[in-house]
Order: C-alpha cells, then sequence, then structure tokens
C-alpha cells in the first residue's frame, strides 16, 4: 500500500472532530478504548474495511469488532434475544463484545462481517472512544491497531511503532486500563458460548445468566475474532485461477480478463484494485451463488497485497466440504 502521513494528535475536541470526519470519509484512525488502541474504518464502507486488512497485513478476512456509543445504537444492527441484552446492560460499556444475529437490512459490510449472518458489537467504556464514535456518527469497525501477528498496544507509541505510514491519524488517549482484549460471547438462538476471553471473567457473565457458560470448540466455524478462520463458503464449487470459462459456469472476474464472456459474471475489480475486490468480495460470492451456478470460474488474483488475503478466503470457499 502507498505510504501514508500518519497524523499523531492529541485527544481533544478539535482533533476528535477532525478524525470523525477522517472516518466518514473512509480513512483509518487509531484510537484507545479501555482494553487496547483499536484500528477503526467506517464498517458500512466495504473499502474502508478493506483499508484495515491492508494497514496490519492481515492474511485472512476474519470478523471485525463493529463498535457503537449505546445499546439503542447496537439494536439498530443486531437482534439481541433475552441473554444478549442482560449482558449488554450489565457490562455495557465495557470490554464486552456480542455476537448476535445481523438485523434486517444491517448496513455494516459484508467484509466487516465477513460474509456471515451475525455481526459483533461492543460499546467501548474509554470517553476517547465513546467520544469519537458520536464524533464519527456511524459503526467503527476496529480491531487492534498493530501489524497483525505483532503484540497488541496499550499505548499510541506501539500504534506508531506498528503503523505509522500505513494509517490517516491516530489518538493518544494515554495508556489503555484493562490491556487485554475484550470477551467476545456468542449469543445466537438459545446457546451462549464464551468464543475468546477477555476483559470480562467467565464468572461475571454466569452470573448475570445464573448458569454454566459453554465455551466454543477449537474446531468450530468462526463467528467472531479470535476464532479459526472457516468463512461463509458458496453452495456452488469454486475453481480458482481459470484462464478460461467452461459451458454454465458462473465467472468471479478481476480485471476485467473475462468482460467478453457470455455467463453470469461479477467482477471483483475491473481496474485490478485488490481494496475494491476485497469489499466487493463476499457479496459477488453471494450473488453468482444466487445463480444457481454449480461451479464458478474464479479469475486469477494477485499474491501480493491485499491479493493474499483474498486468496485466503477463496482458497477456504473452495475447500471440500
Amino acid at each position: 500500500m502507498p505510504p501514508l502521513l500518519t497524523r499523531l494528535l492529541t485527544a481533544d475536541p478539535d482533533s476528535l472532530a477532525e478524525a470523525g470526519a477522517v472516518l466518514r470519509a473512509g480513512g483509518l484512525v487509531a484510537f484507545p478504548t479501555e482494553t487496547v488502541y483499536g484500528l477503526g474504518a467506517d464498517a458500512t464502507c466495504g473499502t474502508a474495511v478493506a483499508k484495515i486488512y491492508a494497514a496490519k497485513a492481515r492474511p485472512h478476512f476474519n470478523p471485525l469488532i463493529s463498535h457503537v456509543p449505546d445499546l439503542a445504537a447496537a439494536e439498530r444492527l443486531g437482534v439481541f434475544g433475552r441473554d444478549a441484552r442482560a449482558l449488554a446492560v450489565a457490562f455495557w460499556p465495557g470490554p464486552l463484545t456480542l455476537v448476535v444475529p445481523a438485523a434486517p437490512g444491517c448496513p455494516v459490510s459484508d467484509l466487516a462481517r465477513a460474509g456471515l449472518d451475525s455481526i459483533a458489537l461492543r460499546v467501548p467504556a474509554h470517553p476517547v472512544a465513546q467520544a469519537l464514535l458520536r464524533a464519527a456518527g456511524v459503526p467503527v469497525a476496529a480491531p487492534s491497531a498493530n501489524r497483525s501477528g505483532r503484540v497488541s498496544p496499550t499505548h499510541v507509541l506501539h500504534v506508531m511503532g506498528d503503523l505509522d505510514g500505513r494509517i490517516d491519524m491516530a489518538l493518544d488517549g494515554g495508556p489503555t486500563q484493562v490491556g487485554v482484549e475484550s470477551t467476545i460471547v456468542a449469543c445466537l438462538g438459545d446457546i451462549v458460548r464464551i468464543l475468546r476471553p477477555g476483559g470480562v471473567a467467565r464468572e461475571e457473565i454466569e452470573r448475570v445468566l445464573g448458569r454454566t457458560v459453554e465455551a466454543a470448540q477449537a474446531e468450530a466455524a468462526i463467528s467472531a475474532p479470535g476464532m479459526l478462520a472457516s468463512h461463509y463458503a458458496p453452495n456452488a464449487r469454486l475453481r480458482l485461477d481459470a484462464t478460461s470459462v467452461e459451458k454454465d459456469e458462473a465467472v468471479l472476474d478481476f480485471g476485467g480478463r473475462f468482460a467478453d464472456v457470455q455467463a453470469a459474471s461479477f467482477d471483483l475489480s475491473p481496474s485490478g484494485d485488490l481494496a475494491e475486490a476485497a469489499s466487493n468480495l463476499f457479496a459477488f460470492l453471494r450473488a453468482l451463488d444466487a445463480t444457481g451456478a454449480h461451479v464458478i470460474a474464479v479469475a486469477p488474483i494477485p499474491h501480493e497485497g491485499l491479493g493474499e488475503a483474498i486468496r485466503d478466503r477463496l482458497q477456504r470457499a473452495a475447500a471440500p466440504r
């Protein structure tokens, strides 16, 4: 990705207003939460979310947590049953992420949700995070603000050491308090599971619910950050790195390679832009699957940059199941 001029600003009303504008414009802003520093983008904009993966050099399109200022905002994005609402009331704002079914018409991008029908939501307690969310006026997708595989940042200098030149802005709100990521709890159907331990202890969750809470199995399909990568896969079989299109195949194109082919086709990016391709990936897979085609021919995707993550996602979707 081309280098950016990363602005490091003390979190004050002026810089927070500016950071909100950067997020609405599709930029990246690192900001403190009570757990660790997060790397934020407008969760409703797939292209902005794709920039997170590029900046972090993140190898997989894992679901990202969407941050909102309060429960009312969360309920516009997800469906809260009795258990989820009880946990939200008990621990929000705070270091708890809830995975719930996505609400009908949920505006959070497919890329932020990794193509799933669920959504991971959190209301952070840090005053800077709260002020930024209100200044932005959009849900903010935000994993930890570090290069993939490195230690999560608890100070803005950690952020700058990893991401200087890769993001638009970093807000200095001092060291974080909790220092470990949020606890992630899935409330899908009648079963509540802890997907990732974190800032809220299991015992506290069980006390609120009045019963024992399960932990997700290691081989479970991904439904939140911090789990194994296994995402939405179409019913159709994917034929990767296709150099031609066979009869009755649908086409997932890239860079206009198959522009003249007469078939059901979506081009991830006619101009060959990998961020645009990442943004379109899940929606286009769903659209091609809806055509009823048994095979989808996938044009070759470059290996560099976001191409690595796109190829990883396609390879998982193409795996035998």
